[in-house]
């Protein structure tokens, strides 16, 4: 059992609603980077998505590109994104940390070389949204073994019949898409959105976690009975280049959404 599911589990007793975060690597530099990983640790945040940029990022909408381009203008690499995690684990950063990536940069580091360092690292888990679920053989089977590194799985309004098949396996949560398109998606959830989030939740026998559309704790109610937890990717990356990634900001930011989640849930 990893990080993640470690976690999971302990929400489950406590009865929690997960709070998951995404930054991206490199932003505002290296060291704000760990400096951020930290505050969220601090503040309550269940799991922490590192996005690693990339050049054609195509499952993201134009907040996450453009932190994407700016985090690859200031030299952010695979390679050093690794040294940044394997700071962070000896400065006692514990909480599970899911990298957020697309399939090409793990091909181009090389399938096995890439999984041992992940283990080395300190990595919990992979959301690999280009990688079709036929496709993941390779990756799975380097993965699975002594210090599990999971690839989590992705669902979404379009996956329909296939959803038990895709889940068949799953481990660690499921990353539940609520919109086709990119992930600065927003807007209220329809009821089609409600009945897919509805199907996904009957078929899971691990957490769901819902992302995209979710901007403030109070978006979460209307699906409550149907999640597990909520991730805000693009809003927090908008938040923290509007404060200037200032720590206590995001620290206040990350522990206020958590509190709020509770209250949602009846809890606290």
């Amino acid at each position: 059992m990893n990080r993640i599911e470690q976690k999971m589990k302990l929400l489950k007793e406590r009865k929690e609603t997960a709070l998951i975060t995404c930054i991206m690597a490199g932003l505002p530099d290296f060291c704000g980077t760990k400096a951020l990983l930290k505050a969220q640790e601090e503040a309550g945040v269940d799991v922490i998505e590192l996005g690693i940029p990339f050049s054609d990022p195509i499952a993201d909408g134009p907040v996450i590109q453009q932190a994407s381009y700016q985090s690859i203008c200031r030299g952010t690499s695979l390679k050093n994104v690794f040294c940044l995690m394997e700071e962070a684990r000896k400065d006692g950063i514990e909480a599970p940390v899911v990298f957020q990536m697309y399939y090409n940069a793990i091909l181009h580091y090389g399938i096995e070389a890439f999984v041992k360092k992940c283990r080395e690292a300190g990595v919990d888990g992979l959301i690999v949204p280009d990688l079709p679920f036929e496709e993941q053989g390779e990756l799975m089977q380097a993965l699975y073994g002594q210090d599990d590194v999971l690839l989590l799985s992705i669902v979404s309004p379009l996956s329909g019949a296939r959803i038990p098949t895709l889940l068949e396996n799953a481990r660690g949560f499921v990353y539940c898409v609520s919109s086709m398109g990119d992930t600065d998606g927003e807007g209220a959830f329809s009821d089609s959105v409600k009945a897919y989030l509805k199907e996904v939740s009957r078929a899971s026998r691990i957490p769901v976690m819902l992302v995209s559309g979710v901007r403030a704790p109070e978006d979460v109610a209307p699906v409550r009975e149907w999640i597990d937890g909520a991730a805000i990717d693009s809003h927090f990356m908008q938040f923290l280049e509007q404060n200037a990634y200032d720590l206590e900001a995001a620290r206040r930011f990350c522990g206020e959404f958590k509190q709020a989640l509770q209250k949602e849930a009846g809890i606290g």
